[in-house]
């Protein structure tokens, strides 16, 4: 049951993250869908840090399992960041990759925390 949990998770995740790399094109240098799969990859996880929390004991194994490991995992896009940065800054845009760096870790870290203390307060 955890393998089902966590597959189906992930291909609900991986739809997502296909359907936002839609709006990747929008912009020349920042590629918006994967910026915003991981933003919103960081705020989900700050909501299900205080959501598991605080219902955590009540609910299957397998519901972690499915939102953290199989949901966020397959929607969150670490390896695809890393090629995004890594083709500007082998492109000569140096500046470029350390930007999109600099977004995507701030902008996720910040999404973490605003979940986690906005859904704190309304949990």
């Amino acid at each position: 049951m955890q393998w089902l949990a966590i597959g189906l998770g992930a291909a609900i995740g991986a739809c997502l993250r296909a359907w936002l790399a839609r709006f990747n094109p929008l912009h020349h240098w920042i590629p918006l869908g994967t910026l915003g799969a991981n933003v919103l990859g960081g705020l989900l996880i700050g909501l299900a840090l205080v959501w598991f929390e605080r219902v955590g004991s009540s609910l299957s194994p397998n519901v972690r399992l499915f939102v953290i490991t199989g949901f966020l995992g397959g929607l969150t896009t670490f390896s695809t960041f890393s090629a995004e940065v890594f083709t500007f800054i082998n492109a000569g845009k140096l500046l470029a990759g350390l930007g999109l760096v600099g977004l995507h870790v701030g902008l996720t870290l910040l999404a973490t925390a605003i979940g986690f203390y906005f859904f704190k307060l309304v949990l």
